[in-house]
């Protein structure tokens, strides 16, 4: 798989790059060759916007990180199922971390998924007549100041909900989300999914009404906030809304803005805000299973336990700002 200098014999990795090669368009791209790896171009592309957003204010250094995060990326050529077919799987990048650089961002929520995918089973093997609620929590909006503090108030609020006594959540996973209002202002809100018995569907089932009551109950608000509860039918549907629960706290969207100044004004204010806050918490019979979740996770490539030979074939990749894309590189 390799030459005498120790490079990928290129023919052997896909037909794209001899293609490439002969129309004279130099080398291929990482989404050409890769339809699964096609969000690194996306996310990179978003990294940069936010590291516009960052120079010269007082998170310079925060523009740095993001600057450098992932510029470069070792990819090997692995085995795909049982057919001799094969893929290309990250083996080594350099990730800045900071909260907001979209690509951290969706590294971690698919480690996390990978986490929760790995668990779920266990979960459901243990306690198999248990149904699942996937439930919504808001508020009004709130001031971009005021975010840290409406959040403080929520969390507040939703231990005063899981410690009622007609809750009947056995487990939880509660995930934080915040969304820019029309007018500027922000709007946090929960996703919830929920472990229940199955008696929850009999004599002790709550209307969407109840719901309602039982959270302004708890927030201790004159105002009866917006609420919504879904039953799952299938347990099937859990991969789908585990996804759901642990997705970016905010949508690049949202980040990243049309890019004028009062974009800015809010997404620094936005960082302020949200520093040193919790993404993802855990509760109930769910912390045995899933506390790695409240956890970052140490690893954003996505190792396994594969032994990786000293003759693999490792393709690199460099990502080309004009273009926004990644490009293989020697």
């Amino acid at each position: 798989m390799s030459d005498d200098k120790g490079c990928p014999d290129k023919s052997f990795v896909s037909p794209i790059l001899a293609s490439k090669s002969e129309e004279g368009k130099g080398t291929p791209a990482l989404s050409d060759l890769s339809e699964r790896d096609k969000p690194w171009d996306v996310h990179r592309a978003e990294s940069d916007r936010i590291e516009r957003h960052y120079k010269g204010t007082q998170f310079q250094n925060y523009a740095d990180r993001i600057h450098f995060c992932s510029e470069f990326l070792d990819f090997i050529l692995a085995p795909k199922g049982d057919e001799g077919e094969l893929r290309l799987k990250l083996q080594a990048a350099r990730f800045c971390r900071v909260r907001t650089c979209i690509i951290c961002s969706w590294r971690k929520s698919l480690r996390w998924k990978a986490k929760a995918y790995e668990m779920l089973p266990r979960f459901i093997n243990d306690y198999p007549a248990y149904r699942f609620l996937f439930l919504t929590l808001t508020v009004k909006n709130c001031e971009i100041w005021e975010l840290r503090e409406t959040l403080e108030w929520m969390n507040k609020g939703f231990t005063r909900l899981s410690r009622l006594k007609v809750f009947p959540g056995e487990g939880w996973i509660k995930s934080v989300e915040v969304t820019k209002g029309r007018k500027g202002d922000a709007h946090p809100h929960f996703h919830v999914l929920l472990a229940v018995k199955s008696s929850y569907f009999g004599r002790n089932y709550l209307s969407q009404k109840k719901w309602c009551d039982l959270w302004q109950k708890s927030l201790r608000c004159d105002y009866q906030p917006i609420l919504d509860v879904q039953a799952l039918k299938s347990k099937d549907s859990l991969v789908g809304l585990v996804a759901e629960v642990i997705k970016y706290q905010t949508k690049p969207s949202n980040l990243i803005g049309s890019g004028g100044e009062k974009d800015r004004d809010w997404f620094l204010e936005y960082t302020r805000q949200m520093h040193g806050s919790k993404a993802i918490s855990v509760g109930g019979l769910f912390r045995e299973y899933f506390r790695e979740l409240e956890k970052e996770p140490d690893d954003l490539i996505g190792s396994d336990d594969e032994e990786v030979g000293d003759d693999v074939a490792h393709l690199f990749f460099e990502w080309k700002r004009q273009e926004k894309k990644y490009r293989m590189t020697d």
